[in-house]
């Protein structure tokens, strides 16, 4: 008859370690990268309402594949920059921005759908709309890719 092996102690312990630390990283992992976008989001705010334009675009992916859905479609960190500049071509017309974020989900761990609300408070006006963001972790931190803001 043959013996039956039984993996050791020390080798089961070590599995359930493994287990245990996955699952830790799974579920970190999600809160983290709602943190960081959250960051990205307050960095803009802060940045448009210094009225610096550039700073405000640190959030975006620098890229010519950058898309911007407004009136009008826009590719490239550039043309999206030029047509904020365009439209809001000082303080006084740039206003206060405020976020107001509805849902934040992962599509994957490098990937999140934002969508929300943003309010400019202007001395004559107060225009808002709702927005969707999709973010996309890119060496190593998070941009926006993709921005369709009504």
């Amino acid at each position: 008859m043959e013996q039956m092996h039984y993996p050791r102690p020390g080798f089961i312990l070590f599995f359930i370690w493994i287990l245990v630390q996955a699952a830790f990283f799974t579920n970190a992992q999600p809160a983290n990268a709602e943190k960081d976008i959250r960051l990205v989001l307050e960095n803009q705010q802060k940045a448009w309402n210094q009225g610096d334009l550039e700073g405000f675009m640190e959030g975006y992916w620098k890229s010519d594949s950058l898309q911007f859905i407004g009136k009008s479609i826009r590719h490239g960190w550039q043309a999206t920059l030029d047509g904020y500049k365009k439209g809001y071509p000082d303080k006084a017309a740039m206003g206060t921005l405020e976020f107001e974020i509805w849902q934040m989900i992962p599509l994957a761990d490098d990937c999140w759908l934002v969508s929300g609300k943003y309010t400019l408070f202007r001395e004559k006006d107060k225009p808002s709309g709702p927005f969707t963001l999709l973010f996309k972790k890119k060496q190593g931190r998070w941009v926006i890719v993709y921005d369709h803001t009504s």
